[in-house]
């Protein structure tokens, strides 16, 4: 074998590992709105689980994605340890579709035409013209992922072709020959190689399929393959390994534990198997007959999937021994914050990052909003304990926002469409109107804190306009939570004429109150602190309106960056449903302040 024979063997590798890189992406892309769907419904049954993760991992192509995802949903709190273990079972039964459809390479095509056509040789080409007429000519949002997944099948059969090529003159070496054989005779040795290779090329599924390109040389026996494929199943728990340790928490960790633990057991069981089998005599004919690339690919599969029929019986105990290894704490479960990011794992498939950022910063909402209502009430009747939630739950949410700003910031270097870097945009926006909500909390707050160090009293009325207010701004933000959660636009439409509503009632109290100050009927401290309580109660309404814009625009691009011709609009009146919305609410609320006159 001459160096140019080298290059080219190289040079077929780059194509093959390229390709895989690109068609895996391009179908975590085209699935990923459903495999949130699929693995989040992972129930408790570990057969249903296993059978998800089989599934999840031949449409993606890769084991060590669907175990990355898996951790991304645990951190996220959509997965439990129990379900994780299941699916990670099914990833390894999964992953060996690769080497089923790179056995194509058998295909015999004896003079038929349709066999001819799935041939790699012609399917390779065939595959890039489509993709490439998908991206270049076609030129539409929805068609260029197609196109991707197929330029990356015909580059990876394109890639595969030249390593088979460059490897056939290793079939006349008789130093290659006597290499394999010296493997055949050192199962441990071939088991080695197996884990090595697949560290170094970080996938099973490249290096299932480089010894099927090799195998085209006639040099490979059974009993080189068998300890290979079990190497090469170990090899893939390093990569796991590290996943599952950097930055994730004790589950996430947990499951690459089980991971590994899965996989060794499943080694030494085969090995055990195979040697009292050839010990015996057994299948003599087998242990030196040469194989070919779907040998190699039934012996994966088989390998895979009767070891997890042997261990899915005792997934509970991989369960126990992983929390024997990092065992639980008292303080698990201050660990988990009330506010967290999703996992950076879920960069692998932006549709899900998204989505789950979408649900990180609702559950902001949800905490600002809370923090609204506890400063709402510490005005009525003011409590020190519920002063120092307020000020831990705006720590959280100060340190959310930026935490999330970053996270968002990092995905957009993922996502490839027009569409998903808008939404990036209308979730960071998002955050900080809602961050801004929890601001406008603690000012009322501290308005509250010094009507009672000073010992103001609000008058009757006071109380009673205020609390109409109160009601409205709790009510416009809980409808801005619950249309942000879904991205609703018909919900969000209703936002904007119950903010126009707020805005003339406070600019009526302001009015009322200089007539009360004239009269003597309140103090200037105590009317001060009633303008700054309804004063931020009108800003947590702006705040919703500038929500309810964003989610608007989401499903309507005519909206973006048009938000105050798209205002002046609608306050012009003329639209039905606004008019209609606007007048409601104007007897609910309006009409009631009114009647304290």
């Amino acid at each position: 074998m001459d160096i140019f024979s080298v290059i080219k063997l190289l040079g077929g590798l780059a194509m093959f590992l390229y390709g895989m890189e690109i068609m895996g992406d391009g179908l975590k892309n085209l699935s990923g709105s459903a495999l949130k769907s699929v693995l989040g419904k992972a129930t408790q049954n570990v057969v249903m689980g296993v059978i998800t993760g089989m599934l999840v991992t031949a449409v993606i192509q890769s084991s060590t994605a669907t175990i990355v995802l898996t951790v991304g949903l645990i951190s996220a709190g959509i997965l439990d340890l129990k379900q994780a273990v299941s699916i990670v079972m099914g990833a390894n039964i999964g992953t060996t579709i690769t080497a089923q459809i790179i056995r194509l390479m058998d295909i015999d095509s004896s003079g038929s035409m349709i066999l001819e056509f799935f041939k790699p040789d012609t399917l390779a080409p065939v595959a890039m013209v489509a993709g490439i007429i998908l991206i270049m000519f076609v030129k539409s949002p929805k068609s260029r992922t197609p196109g991707e997944i197929a330029i990356g099948f015909g580059v990876l059969f394109s890639g595969l072709l030249n390593m088979t090529a460059a490897v056939e003159p290793l079939a006349e070496s008789d130093a290659f020959i006597d290499l394999m054989q010296r493997f055949s005779d050192r199962p441990i040795l071939a088991i080695g190689v197996g884990l090595l290779i697949t560290v170094i090329v970080q996938s099973s599924s490249a290096t299932v399929g480089m010894i099927q390109a090799i195998s085209v040389t006639g040099a490979m026996s059974f009993n080189l393959i068998y300890p290979l494929i079990m190497g090469i199943n170990l090899g893939t728990c390093v990569t796991t390994a590290m996943v599952c340790s950097i930055g994730s928490s004790k589950d996430a960790k947990r499951t690459g534990i089980v991971h590994i633990t899965f996989n060794v057991l499943g080694t030494i069981f085969f090995m055990v198997v195979m040697s009292l089998i050839k010990w015996a005599g057994g299948f003599p004919g087998l242990w030196d007959s040469v194989v070919n690339s779907g040998d190699i690919a039934n012996f994966q599969t088989i390998f895979n999937l009767v070891t997890a029929v042997v261990l899915v019986p005792f997934s509970g105990l991989l369960v126990k021994i992983s929390l024997k290894i990092i065992k639980p704490e008292a303080s698990d479960a201050e660990d988990r914050a009330d506010l967290a990011v999703p996992d950076e794992k879920l960069y692998q498939v932006p549709a899900m990052a998204l989505d789950e950022s979408n649900k990180a910063i609702t559950h902001m909402g949800e905490v600002a909003l809370k923090n609204l209502k506890r400063s709402c009430r510490l005005v009525e009747k003011y409590d020190e304990g519920r002063v120092n939630v307020i000020n831990e739950n705006e720590d959280n949410l100060d340190m959310f926002t930026d935490s999330m700003d970053s996270y968002l910031v990092n995905l957009s270097g993922y996502v490839e469409t027009e569409h998903d870097n808008q939404h990036i945009n209308i979730l960071m926006q998002a955050s900080t109107n809602f961050e801004r909500v929890g601001d406008h909390a603690v000012n009322i707050m501290e308005v509250a804190q010094k009507i009672n160090a000073e010992k103001l009293e609000l008058s009757e009325i006071a109380l009673k306009e205020l609390n109409i207010v109160e009601q409205s701004v709790l009510e416009i933000t809980e409808i801005t939570v619950e249309a942000f959660r879904n991205l609703d636009s018909a919900k969000a439409r209703n936002i904007e004429p119950l903010e126009e509503v707020i805005d003339d009632m406070v600019v009526k109290l302001k009015d009322r109150h200089v007539g009360r100050l004239k009269n003597g009927q309140c103090t200037t401290a105590t009317g001060m602190a009633f303008v700054d309580l309804i004063t931020n109660l009108e800003r947590v309404a702006d705040q919703c309106s500038n929500i309810a814009l964003l989610i608007m625009s989401h499903n309507d691009s005519s909206i973006i960056g048009n938000y105050h011709g798209y205002l002046k609009e609608l306050h012009k009146g003329g639209e039905a449903t606004y008019d209609a919305e606007l007048a409601r609410r104007k007897e609910q609320y309006l009409k009631q302040l009114n009647k304290l006159m």
